[in-house]
């Protein structure tokens, strides 16, 4: 029996990203770095054998500093990208295709996930 596609009609920009409750962050001198805690069982292992760290530093370049904060649940990526372009200008450039990617990327670390309407 052959499994049938499900298709989703689904804007991308229309989603709502959210941070992970889990994830630790500061930011300093207008860079944020993410705490990002290393559990599980292969983790505890590569701790103890292989002197590797309890929690990893991710420290994002300007424009994922200045997107992390505004991360709230509220806006989605339309929205995001507006305030973008007006703080990057030409700089933000080609600005959705960029945006997909860091929000992309986030999602598979598990940084962020998508809010329902």
């Amino acid at each position: 029996m052959k499994k049938k596609k499900i298709i989703v009609n689904e804007n991308y920009l229309e989603r709502i990203p959210l941070r992970a409750a889990s994830i630790k962050w500061t930011k300093d001198d207008e860079k944020v770095t993410l705490e990002i805690e290393n559990t599980g069982w292969a983790n505890r292992i590569a701790q103890i054998f292989f002197k590797r760290p309890k929690v990893s530093y991710v420290h994002l370049d300007e424009m994922g500093s200045f997107l992390w904060p505004i991360l709230d649940g509220e806006r989605d990526i339309t929205a995001i990208g507006e305030l973008v372009k007006e703080k990057f200008g030409e700089a933000a450039e080609p600005l959705y295709p960029r945006l997909a990617k860091f929000f992309h990327i986030l999602e598979s670390y598990h940084f962020i996930s998508w809010k329902n309407k």
